[in-house]
């Protein structure tokens, strides 16, 4: 059993595919640049988008920084809201808070726009904390996240904890804290990426979730 849940948010708690798809190729488009592939498309599914810009498009700096701008042009109005909430997560997460355990969120996504999708879906109520990045891209990475998260809430440290995401950031993140590490298969990551992360354990359903985090 845990004592602290920390849960990512882009294919963990919520499908954001199409709203961060539309959202990246409505910045690619500005520099004339195609990416027609989901599955290359997919690839912005979960990293800091920084990142992605670099390593996927060869952005140099100021690129990237103008990228992420007309990224959230798109996002800011409609992107945003184009997700849903995965089936089971709201039971989930009730059953979880009611067995008294302690969820947060650590995700690479800017803590303003978590906190909006959070309480678009009235799943705000769940969590002791949102953290995320911050907008000038800053702490975006998992790591970072997770240690930030672990300092604001200040028994952490002394809690068990167990980081759960969909890519191999939130795994590599979480072994960098030694902590151990769920993988969720209803994500963008996948068995072998997830596997190759060395995640602790890996599932397929929000059953098999909660009764990892419980014990029961």
């Amino acid at each position: 059993m845990y004592d602290l849940a920390l849960f990512d948010l882009d294919g963990m708690l919520t499908d954001s595919q199409e709203g961060i798809v539309n959202s990246i190729r409505f910045a690619l488009s500005y520099f004339g640049f195609e990416m027609s592939s989901l599955e290359e498309l997919n690839r912005f599914l979960g990293p800091p988008l920084w990142n992605s810009f670099r390593e996927f498009c060869g952005f140099d700096d100021g690129q990237v920084d103008e990228a992420v701008r007309i990224y959230r042009e798109y996002y800011n109005e409609k992107g945003i809201f184009e997700n849903r909430v995965y089936d089971g997560i709201a039971d989930a997460l009730e059953s979880l808070t009611t067995s008294g355990i302690k969820v947060a969120v650590a995700t690479s996504k800017p803590a303003k726009y978590a906190k909006i999708i959070l309480d678009h879906f009235d799943l705000s109520r769940y969590f002791y904390l949102i953290a995320g990045s911050e907008m000038d891209g800053t702490r975006s990475d998992k790591a970072e996240v997770i240690a930030y998260a672990l300092d604001s809430l200040d028994i952490a440290r002394n809690m068990k904890t167990v980081m759960i995401g969909d890519r191999k950031h939130d795994i590599i993140g979480a072994r960098a804290h030694g902590i151990d590490s769920i993988g969720v298969l209803w994500g963008y990551g996948g068995r072998a990426e997830l596997e190759s992360a060395d995640a602790t354990k890996i599932v397929s359903s929000t059953k098999e979730l909660q009764h990892i985090i419980t014990g029961v």
